[in-house]
């Protein structure tokens, strides 16, 4: 049996539907797989959530300004068409950020069934504080040596880490520190992933 690590990404790419196979996984979980989080990655996932509110209600906000200038103007016919346009991405803007939001709830629940929670220790946030992969991103350090940990304990199987955070996670360093342990292939992609489990068999 493989273990296979997942990080916030993963939650996020379901929730903004960057990745739709991400979700099939979750669905339905080969038999040959063991699935594992660093539990802290559902608290970012969910700050994450808080972030594209924002955005989405900034953008909202917005909107809202340039549909009262548009309703000003009662001559032009570019106004009036482009008030109807923006008037409809409104309702999008705010269908979107309650799919997004359905989706990461969805995604919880399932990880919630079917995936293995790692819990922050204080001997793991201990060595992310004195050793430090990834300077730009305390949190993914964190999430990182949670993964090394969990790995080092299971040192005689099989294990791969799949992160479309390939900015954070696929540098030298960080994977060095993830082959050291025994994390033999990095995914950024879920098919990728299934592309290679299916050839294991």
């Amino acid at each position: 049996m493989a273990i296979l690590y997942i990080e916030t990404n993963f939650l996020m790419s379901i929730a903004t539907g960057r990745d739709p196979d991400a979700n099939h996984l979750l669905l339905s979980v080969p038999t040959s797989v063991r699935i594992a989080i660093p539990a802290i990655c559902c608290m970012e996932a969910l700050s994450a959530l808080e972030d594209e509110i924002k955005r989405r209600n900034r953008f909202a906000d917005e909107q809202k300004k340039q549909i009262s200038q548009l309703k000003r103007d009662l001559t032009s016919p570019y106004a009036k068409s482009l008030l109807f346009h923006v008037e409809e991405s409104l309702n999008e803007n705010e269908g979107l950020l309650n799919n997004i939001k359905v989706r990461l709830f969805e995604a919880l629940e399932l990880l919630a069934d079917n995936v293995e929670m790692m819990e922050l220790t204080a001997d793991t946030l201990r060595e992310s504080l004195n050793t430090v992969f990834i300077e730009e991103d305390p949190t993914d350090n964190l999430i990182l040596h949670c993964i090394l940990n969990h790995a080092h304990l299971h040192a005689h199987e099989v294990k791969v880490f799949l992160s479309n955070n390939t900015k954070e996670f696929s540098v030298p360093e960080v994977q060095d520190a993830l082959r050291e342990v025994g994390i033999t292939k990095y995914f950024s992609r879920t098919e990728d992933f299934l592309g290679w489990l299916q050839s294991q068999s």
